[in-house]
């Protein structure tokens, strides 16, 4: 299994503005505490330039201290499927990076444009750790995922903090509340027996065994 510590390079892929943070901000934070420094490529497909603003702080509070770089695009909300094409060139042109971690949302997630994503990331990333995050919603489409990193009451105070800061445009929905995001994450942690985990599915992982 590979480590936080090792990772050198990591593409995160999200369909719209405050998918990643939602469902690997944890993760990230974590992440940059135990390799300072580490390249981490940062794709959105969707968005208007206020949100990819929002996106941007985001990512900077998330990953302190890393090498980021942006792939930002535009295409419509709520319609990627009906760009399918241009989705898989986003997601090969992001591969070209060779990462050893991909995040990508989850290929059983009820949102057409998060399912994509998740579909297309095997196709391009042939040899790296592809963890596919989850985002609560009004569908109900949590699963049973099989991966988890647990988290500390720190991080996941510090999760709960970034996204309301980064994202004002968001605070008005209904379901955004701090309850949310921590009630998922505890619960993830019982599953794990932590104070607080993100989960992530897995399809496909490599265990190698030396002497």
């Amino acid at each position: 299994m590979l480590r936080l510590s090792e990772v050198r390079q990591a593409v995160v892929l999200g369909a719209h503005p405050d998918d990643i943070e939602i469902g690997a901000g944890g993760l990230l934070l974590t992440l940059a505490a135990a390799n300072p420094g580490v390249r981490v490529h940062y794709v959105l497909c969707t968005g208007t330039p206020d949100r990819h603003a929002e996106a941007m702080a985001a990512a900077a509070a998330f990953l302190p201290g890393a090498a980021l770089t942006t792939s930002l695009h535009t295409l419509p909300d709520g319609r990627l499927p009906a760009h399918w094409a241009e989705v898989k060139r986003i997601v090969d042109d992001a591969a070209a990076s060779r990462p050893e971690l991909v995040l990508s949302p989850w290929t059983g997630d009820a949102h057409q444009d998060h399912r994509l994503i998740g579909e297309l990331v095997p196709t391009a990333f042939r040899s790296a750790l592809h963890l596919q995050y989850e985002i609560p919603k009004w569908d109900g489409d949590l699963g049973r995922p099989q991966l988890y990193v647990p988290l500390t009451d720190e991080v996941a105070a510090a999760k709960v903090a970034h996204l309301d800061t980064c994202f004002g445009s968001q605070r008005d929905r209904d379901w955004w509340t701090e309850e949310t995001f921590r009630g998922l994450m505890r619960l993830r942690g019982i599953e794990c027996r932590a104070p607080y985990a993100e989960a992530f599915h897995c399809a496909k992982a490599t265990l190698r065994l030396t002497a």
